[in-house]
Order: C-alpha cells, then structure tokens, then sequence
C-alpha cells in the first residue's frame, strides 16, 4: 500500500468522534481545527495541501493547497506522526451533530467524491483534490456548487454528515432521486445531474426547493439526513428579532411576532 496503514475506532453516537492508532513513524493528516486530543510523544505540524507523495516539490505542494481554496477550505492541513517507540493515539472530532464515515479507498477502486465540507481525516498518502461537475447544470444548481471534494488512494479516510447516514447500493442503470444538500458522497461509477422539480406550483410552493440531485448507479451513495444548510437555517430562523426575546410555548409571544408587536 502507498498509504499509511492505520487502525481507529469510532466513539459516541450522535457527536462522533474518531480514535485513530498510529505505530512507530505513522501519520495521519486532518483538517485544521479537528483535534480532539492526542497522546504524548505525537508530532503536530502545518502543512500545505495534503502531504501526499505525488505532490511534486514545492510547486506541486502549492498547487495542492490552491485546490483546497476552490473547495472553500484552509491552504493548510494538520499532519500528525507518532514519534514514539510504541502505539499513540490521536483523537479527531466533527464539528456538528451527525455521523462519521470511515471508508477504506481500496474497496471503492481508489477514488470517493464528496461534499466540499465532509473530509475530516485521512491515512498520510491519500490525495485531497477536486472534482469539477462537467455539466454547467450541476454546477450552478447542484446544492453544492460547481467543485466537490475528491479523495484518492488506497488507504482510510473519514468524512463526516449531519444527521444519520443511510449507505445505498445503486444496481447498473438505477437512479436515486434526492435533495441536493443531503448528498454527502457517492463513489467514481456513479453519474451525477440534477433536474428541475416538476409543476410551476411544486417548484415554487413545494417548500422542498427547484431542484433535485439525480444519481445514476452503478455505484454506493451516501446520504445524510441532516444538512447543515439546514441545521442553519433552521437556527437562524429562530433567533430572537430585534434583541428581544423570543418566548418558547407562549401562544401569545407567537401573535405578537405575526402581528409585528413589541414584547420587550
């Protein structure tokens, strides 16, 4: 393997987070600000991109880092390598409630796409880059724009979602149709598009927004129950107008919002 081999374990249930076991000279590589805590004897350092061999020098290195910035992520990544004489471990959390994903890159021919925010952690050597949507629908429309995140290698890696996560095997041929938010990954095989809802009333009323993802199988999809788009927007919707306060269960704290009074 090109891939450092590493061993983990998953604790919790709806606020994850994942224990990985580094031997001698092991690293693992996550996003800055995952740490969770870390053993004695294990190195931290900031590097550009991913760490990955294939980097090329320098130049590679900073071509590696400027793809991260396309995905809207840092220029730079956290490596993690047990200096000690024994096995260390390292900790790393998901920044919101929901789920982490481990997936084994060599069972899924080397490659995932995935949401631009879902990547946690990774064994040293896999690639962090990015994938472009050749259709100028799904990129404009597609609920996570126009680059999505793609991870190579044949080592593990971890991606994290809201919510819980439901895995889909998707037969040659079979489609999957979903909100364009709750795809959190899906293998290389799969063909990605999205198509308009149909129906103007739908489209507009529907509450479920104008576009749906289509996945064309063969391959294994990810989804997630809870976007964080979602979560958001949910939260803000609910915060206090005005610096008042917004009263839970009073019925007539809810009259006065709609009637645009003053409860202060």
């Amino acid at each position: 393997m090109n891939n450092h081999e590493i061993d983990f374990k998953l604790y919790g249930d709806d606020m994850q987070f994942v224990e990985v076991e580094l031997d001698p000279q092991e690293t693992v590589i996550a996003e800055a600000g995952s740490l969770m805590m870390m053993d004695d004897a294990i190195k931290m350092e900031t590097i550009f991109g991913d760490g990955a061999e294939s980097s090329g020098g320098l130049m590679g290195k900073l071509l590696g880092a400027g793809k991260r910035v396309l995905t809207g992520e840092s220029l730079f990544m956290t490596a993690f390598t047990n200096e000690g004489s024994g096995k260390k471990h390292v900790s790393f959390a998901s920044p919101y409630p929901g789920k982490i994903i481990p997936l084994d890159l060599s069972t899924i021919d080397g490659k995932l796409i995935c949401q631009k925010d879902a990547f946690l952690a990774a064994a040293k050597g896999v690639s962090i880059g990015i994938e472009f949507q050749r259709k100028i629908g799904t990129g404009f429309f597609g609920g996570e724009g126009f680059i999505m995140q793609k991870l190579e290698g044949d080592g593990m890696a971890f991606v994290h979602a809201g919510g819980t996560i439901h895995k889909k095997e998707l037969a040659p041929g079979e489609v999957l149709r979903l909100d364009t938010g709750c795809l959190v990954a899906m293998t290389g095989s799969v063909d990605y598009n999205i198509e308009m809802v149909g129906g103007i009333k739908t489209a507009m009323f529907g509450g479920e927004g104008l576009f749906l993802a289509t996945l064309r199988g063969p391959g294994t999809v990810w989804v997630q129950s809870l976007p964080f788009s979602r979560l958001a927007s949910r939260v803000f919707s609910a915060m206090p107008r005005n610096g008042g306060s917004k009263g839970e269960g009073s019925a007539a704290g809810g009259l006065f919002d709609l009637l645009g009074g003053d409860r202060k």
